[in-house]
């Protein structure tokens, strides 16, 4: 018997439709930046004078924990994968993506694994308070007992993400348009075909750690217990083995996203397109062999210390690669300062702060004073907003308009910017003076010295997380009211220009949307 097509939470539930799963994608990931931001209220309203004003430590390293936890895991991660479902096959050609109903369970399994990690904080004993790293012995011999529904969640997500990969390499490798070969793809759909074998090739590293967690905890195992034969060290080289490709699968998607809005508001191609695509591939293979410049503290030999330094300083040259053609595709381009446009300038200078601040860090006699103070959490969210939230904030003022049929209010997403850039940069420039003035990270307490530039930090925050509401309520608008790109109003203050298609070409030879006449 023949069925219509699902209506109310029906369509939702059994979604195979690759915008609709792209879409659940975008909200599920937009409430888990709402939830990790308001822990990260906590931690900077907490950290606003010194003392102990509104929470317990105890607390407050729950808090640091599940503010990383969430944030990397529920809103980065997914807001990419949801990008990926909703453009991957409109840029390729693809009727839609390679394998649809894992396409809907990679998605419907992780509000599960987000809820059993989030209700870890209404358990007795609490929820997991040993930092997004969770370092062993911490997160094992002294480990809250809720760490099994912790480590139970992060499986759920791992599996998850290796879904999605596998379906995004199967839908690139299988459903492209006739005539395009991979070097006509736009860059978007290269970087996720790299981060999907990157997640691939990581995520069950990350599986491999916690279950090994899991057996130290609950099976008298010793694998990271010094007590009975094991090594506290092998958990950082396992977690980061995983973790510092996880910081360019975090990246590399938005790399994809800046070097398609930068082409079209530039009215330019993109500068050196096949420089990027192996850039890109030279990034994703070296973060596989530069893993223990997190652990330069632990006392590894000379030799491991120079050779980890020095590998670290090789990334920051196809780095540099993508952003001096970044640069040079807006050189002498007929540039227009958009929201999107805005948004993705923002990123190549803070993302570029963020670099260097990461070779400062690479050097290993230098990271003795910086290793675990401020000026790592400084570095570290140049890279995660500044990179990561700030792209994925440029690629939906970028497509939405093609994903709803509606304009957004370009004056609002203007004042949106513009309150994030300088929120942002007032929120974090100072923790790096924190950070070498000597302010150890995931304290709940602190020197009198530091409190000027804390209370600076803190304020910064606020109005960070007050500019992501304006955010909402803008994207809300555009959907329900927004004008109609088929309304020639919206187009007004496009210095009345015709807008017309282009002539069909290879995709990365033209900027899209198609090119002003």
């Amino acid at each position: 018997m023949a069925h219509g097509p699902a209506k109310g939470i029906g369509r939702w539930l059994r979604a195979t439709n690759h915008k609709d799963i792209g879409t659940m994608y975008l909200w599920f990931s937009f409430t888990m930046f709402l939830l990790g931001g308001f822990f990260a209220m906590v931690i900077r309203a907490e950290l606003f004078e010194p003392g102990m004003q509104i929470v317990k430590p105890e607390f407050f390293n729950q808090m640091t924990t599940m503010h990383g936890l969430i944030m990397v895991f529920g809103a980065i991660m997914p807001v990419f994968v949801g990008l990926a479902n909703w453009m991957i096959p409109m840029m390729i050609g693809a009727p839609d993506m390679a394998l649809p109903r894992l396409n809907n369970l990679s998605f419907w399994i992780l509000p599960f694994g987000f809820s059993l990690l989030a209700s870890t904080l209404f358990m007795p004993g609490g929820g997991p308070n040993f930092g997004w790293t969770f370092y062993a012995p911490l997160s094992t011999t002294y480990a809250p007992p809720t760490v099994n529904f912790f480590i139970f969640g992060i499986h759920i997500i791992g599996a998850s993400s290796i879904m999605g990969s596998i379906n995004i390499i199967a839908t690139i490798l299988n459903l492209r348009a006739p005539g395009m070969t991979l070097m006509k793809m736009p860059l978007f759909v290269w970087t996720w075909l790299i981060t999907a074998f990157l997640l691939i090739a990581v995520m069950p590293v990350l599986a491999g750690a916690v279950t090994m967690m899991l057996m130290d905890i609950n099976f008298g195992t010793s694998f990271f217990n010094a007590a009975g034969g094991g090594d506290p060290v092998l958990f950082q080289h396992v977690f980061w083995f995983f973790g510092h490709p996880e910081v360019y699968i975090i990246i590399i998607p938005a790399f994809g996203v800046i070097s398609a809005i930068i082409p079209t508001f530039s009215r330019k191609p993109l500068f050196g397109y096949s420089s990027m695509v192996y850039a890109t591939a030279a990034i994703a293979f070296l973060s596989f062999i530069v893993w223990a410049h997190h652990m330069f503290t632990v006392g590894m030999p000379l030799a491991g210390e120079l050779y980890f330094m020095y590998a670290t300083m090789l990334i920051a040259v196809p780095t540099g690669v993508k952003v001096f053609n970044w640069i040079t595709t807006m050189f002498r381009g007929a540039i227009t300062y958009e929201t999107p446009m805005l948004f993705a300038i923002a990123f190549v200078i803070l993302f570029t702060i963020g670099g260097f601040t990461g070779l400062m860090l690479a050097i290993a006699p230098a990271d003795i004073q910086y290793q675990d103070s401020y000026f790592v959490v400084a570095h570290f969210h140049y890279v995660m907003v500044a990179g990561a939230l700030f792209s994925s904030t440029a690629a939906v003022y970028y497509w939405i308009p093609k994903w709803t049929g509606r304009m957004y209010n370009e004056a609002m997403g203007k004042v949106h910017f513009w309150v994030s850039f300088v929120a942002f940069n007032v929120t974090f420039f100072p923790q790096h003076f924190l950070g070498l003035a000597g302010m150890p990270r995931r304290y709940a307490d602190y020197s009198l010295q530091f409190a000027d530039w804390n209370m600076v930090s803190s304020i910064g925050a606020f109005a960070y997380g007050a500019s992501q509401l304006l955010f909402l309520y803008n994207v809300i608008a555009t959907i329900v009211a927004g004008r109609k790109i088929s309304d020639p109003k919206v187009w007004e203050g496009a210095e009345g220009l015709e807008w017309t298609v282009p002539t069909p070409a290879p995709y990365h030879t033209f900027s899209t949307p198609p090119a002003f006449k």
